[in-house]
């Protein structure tokens, strides 16, 4: 699964606006030209093909959000491929499963709806930025997905692939068994059944109902 090159041209000078604190790291080591050239040549401001045929291979991604006052997080999110789904060239959405609780990247997309995605292939080396303004789903999107709790929006404001250079190569194993599917009743983690967790977990949780 190749990233894709987005290798057209635009003539708008790129939908990226580097800040003058990305500027100056930029003219230290002189690379404000390949910035420049990158934005131009290879970020846009929606999905195209190439992108939303490599985001439905994927089965995972990295979710940045931050809070009110910039503290940020980062969550990986996994699913089986095609978990994140491009609803159009300017919106995908992505389910929340059951976690920890903490709902770190709700949390924060409520506060401040400014998110990047990264979407990394291992076995292939490709990796693909998508930066936008996300807002929580409860309505009919959620059915779109077995087991989620929540979904999220996601109004992209710039695509563009990344050099994959350091990706290190990785052969999935196997899928997780954790991941809702239609048919399928997920295991309880282990966490849950530890002391220290079992009493404090939500009443509904199978956990505390004696789940397999």
């Amino acid at each position: 699964m190749a990233a894709p090159t987005g290798t057209q041209a635009h003539t708008d000078g790129g939908v990226l606006r580097y800040r003058p604190e990305q500027r100056a790291v930029q003219d230290r080591f002189d690379s404000r030209r390949i910035a420049d050239r990158i934005n131009e040549r290879l970020a846009r401001a929606t999905i195209d093909d190439a992108a939303r045929a490599f985001i439905a291979a994927c089965d995972m991604c990295f979710l940045a959000t931050a809070d009110a006052d910039g503290v940020p997080t980062c969550s990986y999110k996994g699913g089986d491929p095609g978990f994140v789904k491009v609803l159009d060239e300017r919106t995908l959405a992505l389910p929340s499963y059951d976690g920890n609780g903490m709902f770190l990247s709700i949390g924060n997309v409520l506060a401040n709806p400014a998110v990047g995605l990264l979407f990394v292939d291992f076995a292939g080396g490709g990796r693909l930025r998508v930066q936008g303004r996300a807002a929580v789903e409860e309505g009919p999107l959620l059915r779109s997905w077995t087991g989620a709790q929540l979904a999220l929006r996601v109004t992209v404001t710039a695509v563009f692939p990344n050099c994959n250079r350091y990706v290190h190569r990785l052969v999935p194993a196997e899928r997780s068994p954790y991941v809702p599917r239609r048919g399928h009743q997920p295991p309880v983690p282990g966490w849950k059944r530890a002391a220290w967790a079992h009493d404090a977990l939500p009443a509904a949780d199978p956990a505390r109902r004696g789940g397999s």
